[in-house]
């Protein structure tokens, strides 16, 4: 199994009723741990019962916890999160937080050194601090994967443009590469023409793109492959992308064939969805009973 460094956000999501652990990087790097990964994260929280809690879960699940800084002056993450009456997410993410504040260290860079792939964000870019602290490790990293995540009003399209140059691998979502792809100038609406577009544009030699319910599409080597989604009643769809990424990203990494492991990704995913919290343990007899649906 590989060794993999989740760069990013660590934060508590706060429903209505409950708060989560979650974060994107955070969510990515508990399910590639879950796949028999060794997982470290990268991150930063305040000094404070809420940054407490969040180390303890993250040791919890078995990634390591060394680069996860301290900051005395900026308090741990929160998002405040609203879900609309189908379970699709909103976001109002705080800032400034500690996750914004991470800091180059002869730590980190060594975490990162060491390591056999690299999973980042583009919402750990908002803030100068983090972002020229990713620039740096990105020069270190050896197998690069950016999770593009577009949260208004956190980004913009020249460090989009530069974090999507230094991936092997780029994630988006089919709004997501549809309006970066647009911005960049592509007159196409078709998904395979956007992606396409952005292998030329990045040189990422594998773009996925996740259509929600409707499944996922690889591009990989010069191909592509199809997954048409599972059929799940939808509890929430919160983490549902990021066990989606650290399992395709494990199952490449594993040299399993690119349609096995689109497929096995979008089961893990649907599975997520059909369940609450971003973080659900799941079972290997689960997925593959949800392929072979």
């Amino acid at each position: 199994m590989a060794n993999i460094t989740s760069f990013g956000e660590v934060l508590w999501d706060v429903f209505p009723t409950m708060k989560k652990i979650g974060g994107a990087p955070l969510n990515v790097a508990v399910r590639l741990q879950s796949f028999g990964n060794n997982v470290s994260m990268i991150s930063r929280i305040g000094e404070d019962e809420n940054g407490e809690e969040i180390v303890k879960f993250i040791k919890s699940k078995g990634v390591n916890v060394d680069g996860v800084q301290v900051d005395s002056t900026h308090k741990t993450g929160k998002v405040k999160v609203v879900l609309d009456e189908t379970g699709s997410a909103s976001y109002d993410i705080m800032f400034p937080r500690a996750w914004d504040k991470i800091e180059l260290n002869d730590q980190v860079k060594a975490i990162v050194s060491n390591g056999d792939a690299f999973v980042f964000g583009s919402l750990i870019a908002r803030d100068d601090v983090s972002r020229e602290t990713l620039y740096a490790l990105l020069k270190l990293a050896k197998y690069k994967i950016f999770d593009v995540n577009l949260r208004q009003p956190y980004y913009t399209a020249e460090v989009l443009k530069y974090l999507m140059s230094q991936a092997d691998f780029v994630k988006f979502n089919d709004d997501e590469i549809l309006e970066i792809a647009s911005d960049l100038g592509l007159k196409s609406n078709v998904l395979e023409d956007a992606i396409q577009f952005m292998a030329k544009e990045t040189q990422a030699k594998t773009i996925c793109v996740t259509k929600g319910g409707k499944g996922a599409i690889l591009y990989f080597n010069n191909t592509f492959y199809y997954n048409d989604g599972y059929e799940v009643t939808v509890v929430d769809t919160v983490g549902a992308g990021d066990s989606f990424l650290a399992s395709i990203v494990t199952q490449l990494l594993n040299k399993t064939a690119p349609q096995d492991a689109l497929n096995f990704a979008c089961a893990v995913g649907a599975i997520v969805a059909s369940s609450e919290g971003a973080n659900p343990e799941i079972k290997e007899t689960d997925i593959k009973r949800m392929i072979n649906s």
